[in-house]
């Protein structure tokens, strides 16, 4: 199945970056992050979803395994503000490029103050949107940090 190239990946290409691509066949509606987990075959510990969240002013980004969920209080004491809540779905292609379900940590439109949740740290590859729904890219977690200028940190909790 040829994929093609999305923004994602010409970044990660331009610098040098290895990853790979996994596809999933998204007709059906399923792309939770717990069902593309399953689709691709990789434990959900290893699996992130791409989250976006705002305080007054800015806009934040929040990259953690597709099993848990934000804990706001610690996204928003990593960003060093006093609140932060999840940006509203319609808003997320205005500020980032990207639709739910194909967002990447990668080439949004602005970069983005952007976290990932701490056991990323620890793992060999993370696996990442690649910027449309049914691509994924799975990349060294520390590449990611680097090339997205990202700070490792608690953020989530179990569901």
């Amino acid at each position: 199945m040829s994929v093609s190239k999305t923004n994602a990946m010409r970044i990660l290409d331009g610098q040098h970056i290895h990853y790979n691509i996994l596809s999933y066949d998204h007709q059906d509606g399923k792309i939770d992050g717990m069902n593309v987990a399953e689709k691709i075959q990789r434990a959900p510990e290893s699996v992130f979803k791409t989250l976006v969240a705002h305080s007054k002013q800015n806009l934040f980004v929040f990259v953690i395994p597709v099993h848990k969920e934000l804990d706001l209080k610690k996204a928003a004491k990593s960003a060093g503000e006093k609140k932060i809540e999840m940006l509203p779905v319609k808003e997320l292609q205005k500020h980032t490029g990207y639709i739910r379900g194909g967002c990447s940590p990668i080439g949004m439109k602005k970069l983005y103050p952007t976290y990932i949740d701490q056991p990323a740290i620890e793992l060999e590859t993370i696996v990442v949107s690649g910027g449309k729904i049914g691509t994924q890219l799975e990349l060294s977690p520390h590449d990611l940090a680097q090339i997205i200028q990202a700070q490792f940190t608690e953020l989530s909790h179990t569901v």
